[in-house]
C-alpha cells in the first residue's frame, strides 16, 4: 500500500484549513473572522504550489490501496477546483463580511472543495462515495446559509434530491461490488465482463445517477434552476461550477477506467445522456427573465457538452484532452457571469440590466466575454473546449451527437444576446439605475474582471494548455 501523504498535499491543505479555521472561529471575535477567508485562500495558493510541483515531477501515481489516483485528470481538477476556490473566495466577500457565521461559511467552502478533489481523484467506488458525501453536505448548509425563506426552500430541494441520488449512487456501488468482487476500478475491469449484465447495466446506471446529479446534467438537473435562484448568488456560482469540474473527471475516470466497453452499451447512454442535457438545458432557457436562473439552465446544457468526451472516452485520444481543458475554460467563464450578478445584487432580471454599459462599462465589457464566451466564441477558452470535444465526438462515431450540438450551440446565443441587449439600450430612469445597478462592492468585481481575462488568456493561449492536459489516466 502506498500510503505517500505528500501526493494528498492539496486535499491536506483544504481540509487542515477548514478545520483550523472551524476551530479558530468559535473564539475570534465577529469583526475578525475574515481571518478565516485569509487562511482559506492561503490553502489553496498551498494547494496550487504542491499542485504544480507534482505536475512538473510527473509524479504520476496511485496511493492507498489504489482508492486514489495522482495523474493528470487529478492535476486538472486540482488547478481548476483550486483557481475557482479562490475567485469563489473574492466574490463571497462582501456579502459574508460580518456575518456572524462567517467562519462557518468558509469552512463549508473549503469542505466541499476537498471533496470535489477527492470525486476528480477517485479509483474506488467507495473513494467516489465518500467524495460524492464529502462534496454534497457542506453544499446543503451554504444553499440555505442566508436563512431567509428562497434560501431555506432551496436547500431543502438541495438535500433532499442530494439524499435521493446519493442512496441510488450507493445501492448502485453494492451491485458494482457484487458484481465484480471489489470495488477498485482496475479489478472491476477485469471482473465485470464475467458477470451478470443486468446486475452490471443496474448498478452503472445508479452510480452515474449521483454523478449526474453532481454535474447538473439531465434526467438529474431540476435541481439547479430552484437552488441557483433560491440561494446568494456566490452560493449559485459555486454549485453550477465547482462540484461539475470532480463529477464530470469522475464520470470519466470510471467508465473509462472500469467498464470495458463490451460490457454494457455505456458509450450511447452517455450519448443519449449528453444530448438530452444540452436540449433541454436549452429550451429552458430560452424564456427566462431571470438571470440566476438562465445561468442555472446554462449550466444544465454545459454538462451536456461535457458529457460528449465521457462518450468516447474510450474511442476517441481527443477526448480527455479536450475535458481537462473544457472543464476549466468553462468554470472561469461561468464563474465571471455569476461574478457580475453578485456584484450587482439588486439586478435580479434580465431588464435590470438595462443602461449597464453607460454607467458599468467595465462589468458590461465582463458580461459579453463570459456571455459570449459561453456560446463559444473566439478567441475564448470555451471555443477551445468546445472544437476539442466537438472533434473528439466525430473520431468517436457520433456525428450525429455533434450536430445536434452544433445546432445547440447556435440556438444558446439567442438567450445570451436577451441578457447583453439591454446593457446597452438607454438607461431611461436616472434614480432607477442608481438602485438597481448598485455595487456591492470591489472584491466582486475584481474577481469578475481576473475570470473574464483568464477565460481570455487561457483561449489564446490554448497551444501551450493543451498538451499539458494530455497525460494518461491510471489504473
Amino acid at each position: 500500500m502506498n500510503r505517500n501523504l505528500t501526493a494528498l498535499l492539496p486535499e491536506i491543505c483544504l481540509v487542515g484549513a477548514a478545520v483550523t479555521g472551524l476551530l479558530a472561529g468559535s473564539w475570534l471575535p465577529r469583526h475578525r473572522q475574515w481571518s478565516v477567508a485569509v487562511l482559506a485562500a492561503a490553502a489553496a495558493l498551498a494547494g496550487l504550489a504542491a499542485t504544480a510541483h507534482t505536475l512538473a515531477a510527473d509524479g504520476e501515481q496511485t496511493v492507498f490501496s489504489a482508492a486514489f489516483a495522482v495523474d493528470a485528470a487529478t492535476g486538472a481538477a486540482r488547478l481548476a477546483v483550486l483557481i475557482t476556490l479562490l475567485l469563489l473566495l473574492a466574490v463571497s466577500a462582501p456579502g459574508v463580511r460580518g456575518h456572524r457565521r462567517e467562519s462557518e461559511y468558509w469552512v463549508l467552502l473549503l469542505l466541499s472543495a476537498a471533496g470535489t478533489l477527492a470525486l476528480a481523484g477517485a479509483n474506488d467506488l467507495l473513494m467516489l462515495f465518500a467524495g460524492y458525501l464529502l462534496a454534497s453536505v457542506p453544499a446543503y448548509a451554504l444553499a440555505g446559509f442566508a436563512k431567509d425563506a428562497r434560501g431555506v426552500e432551496a436547500a431543502l430541494k438541495y438535500y433532499l434530491l442530494g439524499a435521493l441520488f446519493g442512496v441510488v449512487m450507493l445501492g448502485g456501488v453494492a451491485l458494482m461490488y457484487g458484481a465484480g468482487r471489489g470495488t477498485g476500478y482496475r479489478q472491476l475491469h477485469t471482473a465485470l465482463p464475467a458477470a451478470p449484465y443486468g446486475v452490471v447495466a443496474v448498478g452503472l446506471v445508479a452510480v452515474l445517477a449521483g454523478l449526474l446529479f453532481k454535474s447538473g446534467a439531465a434526467p438529474a438537473h431540476f435541481w439547479m434552476p430552484d437552488v441557483a435562484d433560491g440561494a446568494a448568488a456566490p452560493v449559485a456560482a459555486f454549485v453550477t461550477t465547482l462540484p461539475k469540474i470532480g463529477a464530470l473527471i469522475a464520470v470519466y475516470r470510471l467508465l473509462h477506467q472500469a467498464m470495458p466497453a463490451d460490457t454494457v452499451d455505456w458509450p450511447l447512454l452517455l450519448a443519449v445522456l449528453a444530448a438530452a442535457s444540452m436540449t433541454l438545458g436549452n429550451l429552458a432557457a430560452f424564456f427566462q427573465t431571470s438571470v440566476t436562473r438562465l445561468l442555472a439552465y446554462s449550466a444544465v446544457s454545459q454538462a451536456g457538452y461535457l458529457l460528449m468526451a465521457a462518450a468516447v472516452a474510450t474511442r476517441s485520444e481527443l477526448a480527455h484532452q479536450g475535458l481537462l481543458f473544457y472543464l476549466p475554460a468553462y468554470a472561469l467563464t461561468n464563474l465571471g457571469a455569476f461574478a457580475v450578478v453578485a456584484e450587482l445584487p439588486h439586478a435580479r432580471r434580465l431588464e435590470d440590466y438595462r443602461g449597464l454599459a453607460r454607467r458599468r462599462p467595465a462589468l458590461a465589457a465582463v458580461l459579453v466575454v463570459c456571455l459570449l464566451g459561453l456560446v463559444g466564441t473566439p478567441p475564448t477558452a470555451v471555443f477551445i473546449g468546445k472544437l476539442e470535444v466537438f472533434s473528439a465526438a466525430v473520431d468517436g462515431g457520433y456525428t450525429w451527437l455533434t450536430a445536434l450540438a452544433a445546432v445547440n450551440t447556435v440556438a444558446s446565443l439567442f438567450y445570451y444576446l436577451r441578457w447583453l441587449a439591454p446593457c446597452f439600450r438607454p438607461a431611461g430612469d436616472e434614480d432607477r439605475l442608481r438602485t438597481v445597478l448598485a455595487p456591492s462592492g470591489t472584491w466582486a468585481a475584481a474577481a469578475a474582471c481576473a475570470a473574464a481575462t483568464a477565460s481570455l488568456v487561457l483561449g489564446l493561449a490554448a497551444g501551450a494548455a493543451l498538451p499539458l492536459a494530455d497525460g494518461p489516466l491510471l489504473r
